[in-house]
C-alpha cells in the first residue's frame, strides 16, 4: 500500500471536516439532491465518454494509485545482474528454472524470449511493443480520473444554477432565501471537493506510477537484450546504472 497517498487523502478530508466543524454543524453541508446532481451527473457523462471495456477497469485504476507497488530500479538492476551471471556460467537455458520466481509478467516474457532463442533485436522489438501498449493503458486510467475531475465541478455549477432558479422563484418568503442560497452553493462545493481532493491528486499519482513503471520497463528491456547479446555482467551493470540519478548509483550492490 502507498501510505503517502492514503495519508494525504485521509488528511485532506480530515482537515476539510475539521475546518467545517469550527464554524457550523456538519449536517449543514449535506444535501441529498446536490449529491445526486454532482455524483450522478459526473458518472453519467463519464460513461458517455468511454467504452464499456474502459469502464470495467476503472476500479483497478483507483486501486493502482493506493496499492500498486514497484521494485526500485536498484533492485531491478541487481536481479538482472544475477540473471546475467547465471546465463554466463550455465547458459541461457539455465534461466528457465528462475522463471517460477518471477511475478512480473513483462520481465518473465522477456526472459522467455531469450530462452526461446530469439535474436536480441527481435526481443527488443517485441518488448518495446508491449511497453508501448502498457503506457497507453495507463494513460487511459489517468485520463478517466481527469475526466471526472472536469465534469464534477461543471455539474456543481449546474446544480447551483438550478438551486438559484428555484430560490428566486420562491421570493415570497424572504426568510428562506439564505437557506436556499446555502443549499444551492453545496453542489459547487461537492464538485470542487471531488475534483481537487480526490480525482486530480489520484490522477497525478497515476501519472507518477506510469513514469516509474516506464523507467523500469526501459531498464528491463536494456538488461534482457544485453543478456541475450552475451554481454559481461559488469558491463551490463554499468550500462543500467545510467537509468539512475548519480546519487543512487552507489546503492547498487557490488
Amino acid at each position: 500500500m502507498d501510505l503517502m497517498t492514503l495519508i494525504g487523502l485521509v488528511g485532506a478530508i480530515a482537515l476539510l471536516i475539521w475546518s467545517i466543524l469550527l464554524g457550523a454543524p456538519l449536517k449543514l453541508f449535506y444535501d441529498f439532491p446536490s449529491v445526486v446532481m454532482v455524483c450522478g451527473g459526473a458518472a453519467c457523462v463519464t460513461v458517455m465518454s468511454y467504452r464499456p471495456s474502459d469502464l470495467k477497469s476503472f476500479a483497478k485504476v483507483g486501486l493502482r494509485a493506493l496499492f500498486f507497488k514497484l521494485p526500485t530500479p536498484q533492485e531491478e538492476i541487481e536481479r538482472i545482474i544475477n540473471y546475467a551471471n547465471l546465463a554466463r556460467k550455465q547458459g541461457l537455458l539455465a534461466l528457465e528454472a528462475k522463471l517460477q520466481e518471477v511475478d512480473d509478467k513483462f520481465f518473465a516474457k522477456g526472459i522467455q524470449l531469450v530462452i526461446d532463442g530469439f535474436a536480441a533485436d527481435t526481443v527488443r522489438d517485441i518488448m518495446d511493443l508491449e511497453h508501448s501498449f502498457q503506457q497507453q493503458r495507463h494513460a487511459q486510467g489517468k485520463k478517466m480520473m481527469e475526466t471526472i475531475a472536469t465534469f464534477a465541478p461543471a455539474f456543481g455549477m449546474i446544480g447551483t444554477l438550478v438551486g438559484l432558479v428555484q430560490m428566486l422563484a420562491n421570493m415570497s418568503d424572504p426568510s428562506s432565501i439564505g437557506a436556499g442560497m446555502a443549499v444551492a452553493l453545496l453542489t459547487t462545493f461537492y464538485g470542487a471537493v471531488i475534483a481537487n481532493v480526490i480525482c486530480l491528486p489520484l490522477a497525478a499519482k497515476l501519472d507518477l506510477r506510469a513514469k516509474e513503471e516506464a523507467l523500469l520497463r526501459s531498464l528491463m528491456i536494456e538488461g534482457i537484450v544485453a543478456i541475450q547479446s552475451g554481454e559481461k555482467p559488469q558491463l551490463i551493470k554499468e550500462k543500467l546504472k545510467g537509468f539512475l540519478p548519480p546519487g543512487a548509483r552507489e546503492q547498487v550492490a557490488a
